[in-house]
């Protein structure tokens, strides 16, 4: 019987000082870790030769030389454990080299978190290169959101469910870019509390979405069409309706987050496709077909031409489109007759010539479109097609259910944003069926029988409240002014209360406590403002006490014989000032942008408002904050941070903290709400404050001079109705778009964004003393 060969406990005798003496001269030293670390030696012994087990034993002593701590030590040998079998020694030393890492910038507690989720990334990802991959994205996370480590490593099952080491990439990639510098929404993100962190580990595995490939997108577009486009997602729509379609507004394409059951280089091509072909709209279309009257099925027709002429010119252009769109032509001349069916043969008929379809229908689209070849680069003959073909397919008696149709081939947008649908337009990017309700058009008067608003109270804009809508709850409506026609539209614009998201108020206290010298500064301010102290009143009726210079005045006049005045009396009363304030706070997308402190525009603002607020609350003067952004003239976005009526408490910094950027910046329709919400105060004195970054713009208006005449008028009627209306811009670009609304004299601008915390408090401070 062949003895069992046993590993060496010892050390190996030597005088020089190397790793392995040091570790267990070391560990001699430690009661609680002696008898783990022997045991892991000894196991270690059986897989490695002495170089091996030096570099091991160094890798340890990294650990301990930064404060890992026992815990973190356990969990760092009982994954060498582990893996000794493998007897591989790189991958636990790049290991050790992480969770150093990860402890310097995270901590000890999130580095053991990470080795206690080693073996679910393990089993996910495997040992190789992948596994290399996971630790650098957990060091990555170490130093950009050093606290999200622990919560990511406790759900790190649910996080690896993709299964790839792209996915899980992609989903630390996100959650950074998505909660930014928000402290609280990285943990939300990182925990899987945060709907996008749900979203994106329950696609399906190999599943490529918006996110992943959104800058290879725009480079892909930019290089094909010469401009770079505007791309946005929208979420994925509903599981059981049809599949979502890229939807044009005004110069924004928006693509579905993630087509369903689509995976791999698969959805990256589909992308790549419904890109192209939402930019070559955008690039040779030429303006927007009016509605008015025409039936459903009139435009959707109207529609797939237009999406014919455009394919064509563009493959005109670039050939190489043809190959890029052709896979996503697979209508058959067969089945069914319904409209649906033989729009798609159309549309298959018109791009394909080698197509044969013997359908009278499509045939006669297919000859009325060579026809008008010559023309191709005139959209009527679109309509004119359209219009003919649609009348032909009614008197067909086929079926076609507006509220179920979807565009085909997948790549083609919804034909939405190729429309004119006048005051009933759909919001761009929520409707995805043919728009039913848009093309029926009802004139409806204002409660006083009169279509135009009155004109008793023209100074702030009128604001007509109306019932909520499936999208939202609805406050008022709004007029905003036509610059092109020289006109005021009644009720034009829709403005929505949005519900607060709340973050974490401590984020604000601990952003003011990093703040201490401006803090100190605005308590200076503060206190010269002497609001609430006692001031003598000389020369009075009555008083608690007699005035001693009018008491010898008046003995003076007596004896002179003349009459004596009777206010012989002091008294002392509280100044109090009779002021209200609303500060304004733009959230719309140009706020994310980063500075190169690595805070974003919206963290100063809220930084900045946060001091104030703390500054007005000592000072008891009545205040409100309010944010807003805009999708469209039908969904101007206002959530109100602290009313009025309600202390700044930390309910208020729950929501300021809480604020994110995105969408657009209708300023007019901001500007005659908060002039409503403000006028209803009882003060004197109403001091309206806008923080903003630049110039207004929509998704629906091409020329942002329309966006700045209208917030001008508006700024006037704010005026004209006793209300100062003030705009602080940041940075020189939107200054003279920001002096064209408020006029020079009510307008501040910030050269470096950082200073708005410090300039705004001194802003406050000298218009409040007028």
């Amino acid at each position: 019987m062949t003895a069992i060969k046993q590993p060496a406990l010892h050390v190996v005798a030597s005088d020089e000082d190397n790793a392995t003496r040091r570790l267990h001269s070391l560990m001699r030293q430690r009661e609680t870790l002696r008898p783990v670390f022997r045991v892991t030696w000894d196991a270690l012994c059986h897989h490695f030769d002495p170089a091996e087990l030096e570099a091991w034993a160094s890798a340890v002593l990294a650990l301990a030389n930064v404060n890992a701590g026992p815990a973190c030590l356990i969990a760092y040998w009982d994954a060498s454990k582990n893996a000794a079998p493998r007897e591989e020694i790189a991958p636990l030393l790049a290991a050790a080299h992480s969770v150093a890492d990860i402890c310097r910038h995270a901590g000890a507690r999130a580095a053991t978190a990470a080795l206690h989720a080693l073996p679910v990334a393990a089993r996910a990802l495997g040992t190789g290169p992948s596994l290399a991959r996971w630790w650098r994205a957990m060091e990555l996370m170490s130093r950009q959101a050093a606290e999200s480590v622990e919560p990511a490593a406790i759900h790190m099952d649910d996080i690896l469910a993709p299964g790839t080491i792209d996915a899980f990439e992609n989903f630390v990639a996100a959650g950074l870019r998505a909660a930014s510098d928000n402290r609280a929404r990285r943990i939300a993100f990182f925990s899987l509390e945060d709907e996008l962190a749900r979203r994106m580990i329950t696609r399906e595995i190999g599943n490529i979405g918006f996110p992943e490939i959104e800058p290879e997108l725009k480079a892909f577009v930019t290089a094909l069409w010469g401009r770079v486009p505007l791309l946005r997602s929208v979420p994925a729509g509903n599981t059981q309706g049809p599949q979502r379609r890229t939807s044009i507004a005004g110069p924004l394409i928006r693509m579905p987050e993630t087509y369903r059951g689509i995976q791999g280089e698969t959805a990256r091509t589909l992308y790549r496709a419904a890109a192209a072909h939402g930019q070559a709209h955008l690039v040779l279309g030429q303006g927007l077909f009016p509605a008015r009257t025409l039936k459903p099925l009139q435009v959707a027709l109207v529609t797939l031409i237009e999406d014919a002429r455009i394919e064509t010119l563009a493959m005109r252009a670039l050939p190489g489109l043809r190959r890029l769109w052709s896979p996503y032509y697979v209508a058959s001349p067969s089945g069914v007759v319904t409209a649906p069916t033989l729009l798609a043969r159309l549309a298959r008929a018109l791009f394909d010539p080698a197509y044969a379809d013997d359908n009278a229908f499509v045939a006669r689209g297919r000859a009325m479109f060579t026809a008008a070849l010559p023309r191709l680069g005139d959209p009527a003959i679109s309509r004119e097609i359209g219009m003919l073909l649609g009348n032909d397919l009614g008197q067909m008696r086929v079926q076609f259910n507006p509220k179920t149709y979807v565009v085909e081939p997948i790549y083609r947008d919804d034909g939405l944003g190729l429309w004119d649908f006048g005051e009933n337009a759909p919001p761009s990017g929520e409707v995805i069926e043919l728009p039913v309700d848009a093309m029926r058009i009802e004139r409806q008067e204002s409660p006083d029988g009169n279509a135009t608003p009155d004109d008793d109270n023209p100074t702030i804009g009128r604001g007509r409240p109306v019932a909520p809508d499936e999208r939202g709850t609805v406050i008022a409506r709004y007029p905003e002014w036509d610059r092109a026609h020289g006109v005021e539209r009644a009720e034009w614009t829709t403005v929505r209360e949005v519900a607060p998201r709340l973050g974490m108020a401590r984020s604000i206290d601990d952003a003011l406590d990093h703040a201490d010298v401006l803090r100190s500064r605005i308590e200076r301010l503060v206190r010269g403002v002497r609001i609430g102290r006692k001031f003598r009143l000389n020369r009075q009726h009555d008083g608690h006490d007699l005035d001693v210079d009018a008491m010898l005045d008046a003995g003076i006049a007596l004896r002179t014989g003349r009459e004596p005045d009777p206010r012989v009396f002091r008294s002392t009363t509280s100044m109090h000032r009779d002021l209200s304030a609303l500060l304004l706070i733009d959230v719309s997308e140009s706020t994310r942008d980063r500075l190169a402190s690595g805070a974003t525009i919206l963290d100063v603002e809220r930084l900045a408002v946060a001091v104030l607020a703390e500054a007005m609350g000592r000072l008891g003067d009545s205040f409100g904050l309010l944010a807003f952004a805009s999708d469209g003239r039908e969904d101007v976005r206002m959530t109100t941070v602290k009313a009025f009526d309600e202390p700044y408490d930390r309910a208020c910094k729950s929501r300021l903290a809480g604020l994110t950027s995105g969408l657009s910046t209708r300023l007019g329709t901001a500007l005659r709400h908060t002039g409503r919400v403000i006028g209803a105060t009882d003060s004197a004195r109403k001091l309206l404050i806008v923080l903003t970054d630049g110039e207004p713009s929509d998704i629906d208006v091409s020329d942002p001079l329309d966006l700045i005449e209208d917030a001008r008028r508006a700024a006037i009627g704010l005026h004209a109705a006793g209300i100062d209306a003030y705009g602080v811009v940041l940075g020189q670009t939107g200054m003279p778009a920001t002096s064209r609304m408020f006029g020079r004299g009510n307008t501040m601008m910030v050269h470096r964004v950082e200073e708005l915390p410090d300039r705004l408090a001194q802003l406050y401070f000298r218009l409040a003393r007028r």
